[in-house]
C-alpha cells in the first residue's frame, strides 16, 4: 500500500489517470471550435435585440470543472484510497498470528478483535496466507486466505485459563509439521509464559517476529483466606509503574435469594508494590452468603475469586451425655472433638431443645443412647431436612437397648447387645488396628498411622444391607464406622466414643481427617493432594475467559489430588467443585501466583495496538462522482435550453433527496409501534416527579412478573398524559392520586368517558389506607371524589367474594399493596346476578369494571429498581414480603381480568376450581 498526503491507496498506479485531465479540459474547451467575428455593418441593426432561444458557444468554465472533479474522483476511487493507513511494511509470504488467547487479555478483547481484523485485511491486500495459533488451545497450523479467518473472528474468545508448559510444547510440534518460512505477530496478554524463550526461538528461526503488546495491564485477585477472624483478599498485578487503587466487591446472595454486592473492600497500591492486601471482617452469617469475590471495572477470570468451604465456617452442635467424670477434661467425650474442630468451625453446645431451633449444619451425639419422644422427632425432621448427625457409641450405648431388635431411625445398623472388648485378659484378642479404607469410601486415601488402635467397640448385628453401609472398617472386617442416608440428610455412627477410652483415634491426626471428609468441619487453609487422595469433585460452577459464571454440571469430574495440583486447562477449568457436602474452589489466580510482564529481546519488533482504524473511502468518492455526473446532466440540459431553470433545480432537488434518504424510513412504515404491537400499561403522569417515577417503577415491577408467571408479555411501561395522549394503547391505567394534580380539562375528559366506555380500565389508588382503617378522609381520597365527577362511572360497591377478581389467575380473599385493610372498589354487580343452584359463582357482569378504586398504595409494593430489586420496605420479614407477593397477585388478576374479562365465570371452568377450593 503506497501512502500519499496520509491516505493509502491499494492501486495506486490507477492515479496516473489523474494526469490525463489536463488534455481533457483542453478537449473540451476545443469543442465546439471558437467562431471568427467578422465585422458587417448591416449587423449594427440588430444591436441591442435579444433571442429568446439562445445557446452558448462555449461549455462553462463550472460544467468543465464539475465534470472534471467527477472524472477524478471515479480515478481515485477505483484506486482504492484508505483513511488512516497501515504503514508497516507488508512484507511477503505467509504469516502466523499467535494469540496468547487467556483471560488476561479478556478486559481488551475487543480492542484486540479490531487489531486482527486490521491485520488481516493488509495480510489480505498484501496476498499473504495466514495461519492462527492460540497458545492455551493449539491446533495443527492451517494457512488460509486473510478474508477466511475475518469472518471466524467472532467465535475466538480468550480461555479462563494460561498456556502451560504442555501447551506450549504441542504449539511447538504443530510448528515442526510446518515446512518453509513465515513471519510471527504474536499478540501478548501481557503476561510472561512458560518456555516463552524457547518458543520465540522457533518462530525467529521461520522468519521475522512482530510482537503486538496490549493496551492495558494485568490484575489479578488471589483466593481469599480466612486469617485471624476476617477475609484477607490479595491483588497482584505486573505493571508496578504507578500508584492504583482497585475496589474489590464481595458478591453473594441476600436472604430472599437475590444475587447483590454484600460488602466492599479497597486495595491500595503504592508504586514499585506488585502485590497489596486488605482485610474485610464479616459476621458468620453473611460470610457464608459469600459467593465470589470481583475487582471492579474488570472483566476477567483472573479479577473473579471464587468462595468455598474455606470461608464458610460449619456451625457444629455438640451434645454429650451426663457423667459424674465430666470434670476430668481428657475423660470427657466431647474433649477431643472441642480440640478436633474448633479451629475449623464455629462450635455450639447445650440442650438439643435449645440447639435444634438454631439448625446447624452438623450435630455430634458423643455417647447418647437414647432421646426423649419429642426430641427425637424433631431431631429426624431435622436429619430429613439435609442435617448431618454423627454418634459416637460408649459405654450407655452399649449397655442400652437401642436398635437391639430393630433398626432405629436415627441409628445406621442394628447393633449387638453389650460392647467387645479386645486386649484384656477377658477380651476377644489383641487391640485392632484399622484396614485400609476402601475405593466407595468417603475416607478411601486417607494415611491411617501404625499407631492407630481399638481396645473397644459396639459391633453391628450382621444385615443384608450391613456391607453398604460400612466406610471403614477394623483389620479383621468390623465395622469401625457406619452410615446411612435419611431422607435428605445422613447419619453416622463411630462404634468406637470420642475420647481416648475406646481407642487411639482421637489422638490422631486421622481423626481430623476423618470429620473434614465427613463434611463435618472446613479447614481454613486449603488441602493437599495428599489429603484428598481417592475423592472425586464434580464441577458445579466454571468461569469463561470473561469472568462469567457457567453450570459446570455436565462437566467430568477431578480427581482429588489433581484438583489442586494439576495446572487448569481444559480438563479442568477455574470454578467450584464439591465431593461428599464439601466444596473447594480453583481460581484462575492461586495463592502464590506472581503475575510477570514478558521481557522481550531487540531482535523483534515490538509495537502497540493501532489507535485508529482504518476507514476506506473507495465507496465515498465513486458516489460523489456519481452526484456530480446527475449533476451534470441536468445542467447540460439547463445550459442548451432544453429544460428551465426551475425544473432543473427541482430535478437536482429529487436526486438529492434520493441519495441522502436514510434506509431507517422505509422500516419504520413497515413496523408498527410497540403500542399497537405489545401489551402495554400505562400510569397517569400527576405532575409530581417522584410519585410518577414511583408509578413507572411500580408497572415495571408487575410486567416482570407478568413476564416470568403468566404468557402476557408487556412492553416497557409508560406515562401517559392525558391531555395530549391516545389512551386506546392501553388497556390498563394506573392512576395514582395526588391532591395537588390539577383537574384534566373538558377535553381530556371526554377522552377519559370514551376510553371507558370503549373497554379500557382505570385503577384509581389514593394511597391513604392507613387513614381509611379507622374511617379517617384524606386529602387524596376528597381529590378524587372532585377527580371522578365528570367522569361515567357506573355504581359501585366492595368486591364480592366471587368476582372474577378473586380468580382471574390466583385465587384471593384479599388485595393488599404496600397497605392493606382499605376497601377496594368495582363495578357493582347487576340486581338481577342471583346465585344459581350448583354454580359456586355469579355471572355477575360480562364485561370488565371500567374503574377500581382502592387505597392500598399497589405501586410502592410492585416497585423494583434497574437490578430488580424492590424499592421500598413491604412489612417485616416473612409477613412483608407474603403481603408483597399477595400483592403482585393483585396485579396479575387485575391484568387478567382486563385482557380475557370474565371468563372464569363459564361454567367449563368450575368442576377444576371447586378441586381447587376443596369442594
Amino acid at each position: 500500500m503506497s501512502v500519499i498526503a496520509g491516505i493509502g491507496f491499494t492501486a495506486p498506479w490507477l492515479l496516473l489517470g489523474l494526469l490525463v485531465l489536463p488534455a481533457l479540459w483542453l478537449l473540451l474547451r476545443a469543442v465546439p471550435p471558437a467562431p471568427i467575428k467578422r465585422l458587417f455593418p448591416a449587423v449594427t441593426l440588430l444591436v441591442g435585440l435579444r433571442d429568446d432561444d439562445s445557446q452558448t458557444d462555449r461549455t462553462p468554465w463550472w460544467l468543465l470543472l464539475l465534470r472534471m472533479l467527477a472524472v477524478a474522483a471515479v480515478i481515485i476511487g477505483l484506486a482504492g484510497p484508505v483513511l488512516n493507513p497501515n504503514a508497516r511494511a507488508d512484507g511477503t509470504g505467509p504469516v502466523v498470528m499467535v494469540l496468547d488467547a487467556s483471560w488476561a487479555g479478556a478486559s481488551h478483547w475487543r480492542a484486540l478483535e479490531r487489531q486482527l481484523d486490521s491485520d488481516l485485511t493488509e495480510a489480505g491486500r498484501a496476498g499473504r496466507p495466514v495461519a492462527i495459533l492460540r497458545l492455551t488451545d493449539p491446533a495443527p497450523l492451517v494457512f488460509q486466505a486473510a478474508d477466511v479467518w475475518a469472518q471466524q473472528l467472532p467465535g475466538l474468545a480468550p480461555e479462563a485459563w494460561r498456556a502451560t508448559a504442555d501447551t506450549v510444547e504441542q504449539s511447538l510440534a504443530h510448528l515442526e509439521g510446518v515446512t518453509g518460512g513465515f513471519d510471527t505477530h504474536w499478540y501478548s496478554d501481557g503476561l510472561a509464559l512458560e518456555q516463552q524463550d524457547a518458543l520465540l526461538d522457533a518462530f525467529e528461526a521461520r522468519g521475522h517476529v512482530t510482537v503486538v503488546a496490549p493496551p492495558a495491564p494485568v490484575i489479578g485477585l488471589r483466593p481469599p483466606t480466612f486469617v485471624d477472624g476476617a477475609i484477607s483478599l490479595q491483588a497482584v498485578r505486573a505493571d508496578t509503574s504507578a500508584a492504583q487503587s482497585l475496589t474489590v466487591l464481595a458478591q453473594g446472595k441476600d436472604p430472599g435469594g437475590t444475587l447483590r454486592t454484600l460488602a466492599t473492600a479497597t486495595i491500595d497500591l503504592a508504586a514499585d508494590e506488585a502485590e497489596g492486601e486488605t482485610r474485610l471482617s464479616l459476621p458468620a452469617e453473611l460470610r457464608g452468603r459469600l459467593q465470589w469475590f470481583a475487582l471492579q471495572g474488570r472483566r476477567s477470570a483472573g479479577a473473579i475469586a471464587l468462595s468455598d468451604d474455606s470461608l464458610r465456617r460449619r456451625e457444629v452442635a455438640l451434645i454429650g451425655s451426663v457423667s459424674g467424670n465430666e470434670g476430668l477434661a481428657l475423660l470427657s467425650p466431647l474433649h477431643y472433638l472441642r480440640k478436633a474442630l474448633v479451629e475449623t468451625t464455629d462450635l455450639l453446645e447445650g440442650n438439643l431443645t435449645d440447639l435444634l431451633p438454631a439448625n446447624p449444619d452438623v450435630i455430634v451425639l458423643a455417647d447418647v443412647a437414647q432421646l426423649p419422644q419429642s426430641q427425637e422427632a424433631a431431631l429426624v425432621e431435622w436429619v430429613e431436612n439435609g442435617g448431618l448427625l454423627v454418634r459416637f457409641a460408649g459405654p450407655r450405648l452399649a449397655a442400652s437397648d437401642t436398635a437391639r431388635n430393630e433398626e432405629h431411625v436415627l441409628m445406621p445398623v442394628r447393633l449387638r447387645a453389650g460392647g467387645r472388648s479386645l486386649g484384656g485378659a477377658m477380651s476377644w484378642g489383641a487391640p485392632k488396628t484399622l484396614a485400609p479404607f476402601a475405593e466407595n469410601s468417603p475416607f478411601f486415601g486417607l494415611v491411617i498411622p501404625d499407631e492407630v488402635t481399638v481396645t473397644s467397640q459396639v459391633v453391628a448385628q450382621p444385615d443384608p444391607n450391613l456391607a453398604e453401609r460400612v466406610i471403614a472398617e477394623l483389620g479383621d472386617g468390623t465395622p469401625l464406622v457406619t452410615r446411612k442416608p435419611l431422607a435428605q440428610g445422613q447419619v453416622v455412627l463411630f462404634h468406637v466414643t470420642a475420647n481416648a477410652e475406646w481407642s487411639s483415634l482421637p489422638l490422631s491426626g486421622l481423626f481430623v481427617e476423618m470429620l473434614e471428609r465427613l463434611a463435618v468441619s472446613s479447614a481454613a487453609q486449603s488441602p493437599d493432594g495428599a489429603e484428598l487422595e481417592g475423592t472425586t469433585w464434580s464441577p458445579v460452577q466454571v468461569l469463561d475467559g470473561f469472568g462469567q459464571i457457567q453450570d459446570g454440571s455436565s462437566l467430568p469430574g477431578v480427581a482429588g489430588p489433581d484438583l489442586v495440583s494439576e495446572p487448569l486447562g481444559a480438563e479442568l477449568r477455574p470454578g467450584v467443585y464439591t465431593s461428599n457436602g464439601r466444596s473447594l474452589a480453583r481460581n484462575a489466580v492461586g495463592t502464590e501466583d506472581i503475575l510477570t510482564a514478558p521481557v522481550w529481546p531487540g531482535s523483534v519488533t515490538l509495537r502497540g495496538f493501532e489507535q485508529s482504524q482504518e476507514r476506506i473511502l473507495g465507496g465515498l468518492f465513486l458516489a460523489a462522482a456519481l452526484v456530480a455526473l446527475v449533476i451534470d446532466a441536468v445542467a447540460t440540459l439547463a445550459v442548451s435550453g432544453l429544460l428551465r431553470l426551475g425544473g432543473g433545480a427541482a430535478a437536482v432537488w429529487a436526486v438529492a433527496l434520493m441519495l441522502s434518504a436514510p434506509e431507517g424510513q422505509a422500516q419504520e412504515t413497515d413496523n408498527p409501534p410497540a403500542l399497537t404491537s405489545e401489551v402495554s400499561l400505562g400510569h397517569v403522569l400527576t405532575g409530581d416527579p417522584q410519585l410518577d417515577q414511583l408509578a413507572q417503577d411500580g408497572l415495571r415491577g408487575l410486567g416482570d412478573i407478568l413476564y416470568f408467571r403468566t404468557s402476557v408479555e408487556p412492553a416497557n411501561p409508560a406515562g401517559v398524559d392525558i391531555e395530549t395522549d391516545e389512551l386506546a394503547f392501553y388497556p390498563l391505567l394506573y392512576w395514582p392520586i395526588s391532591p395537588q394534580q390539577p383537574l384534566p380539562s373538558p377535553e381530556a375528559y371526554e377522552k377519559l368517558n370514551t376510553y371507558l366506555q370503549s373497554g379500557g380500565m382505570i385503577l384509581f389508588d389514593t394511597r391513604d389506607a392507613d387513614l381509611a382503617r379507622v374511617g379517617a378522609t384524606s386529602d387524596a381520597a376528597r381529590h378524587l371524589q372532585r377527580l371522578a365527577r365528570p367522569l361515567d362511572i357506573p355504581p359501585l360497591e366492595p368486591v364480592p367474594q366471587d368476582h372474577v377478581l378473586t380468580r382471574a389467575f390466583y385465587l384471593l380473599q384479599d388485595f393488599p399493596g404496600r397497605q392493606r385493610g382499605a376497601p377496594v372498589w368495582v363495578e357493582a354487580a347487576p340486581p338481577d346476578a342471583e346465585q344459581v343452584e350448583g354454580l359456586p359463582f355469579r355471572n355477575l357482569n360480562d364485561g370488565v369494571s371500567p374503574v377500581v378504586i382502592g387505597g392500598n398504595d399497589w405501586a410502592a409494593a410492585w416497585a423494583v429498581d434497574e437490578n430488580g430489586r424492590a424499592r421500598l420496605p413491604v412489612g417485616r420479614g416473612f409477613a412483608g414480603e407474603r403481603q408483597r407477593e399477595l400483592a403482585y397477585r393483585f396485579g396479575v388478576n387485575l391484568v387478567m381480568h382486563v385482557l380475557t374479562g370474565n371468563y372464569k365465570s363459564d361454567q367449563v371452568h368450575v368442576p377444576a376450581l371447586l378441586d381447587r377450593l376443596g369442594q
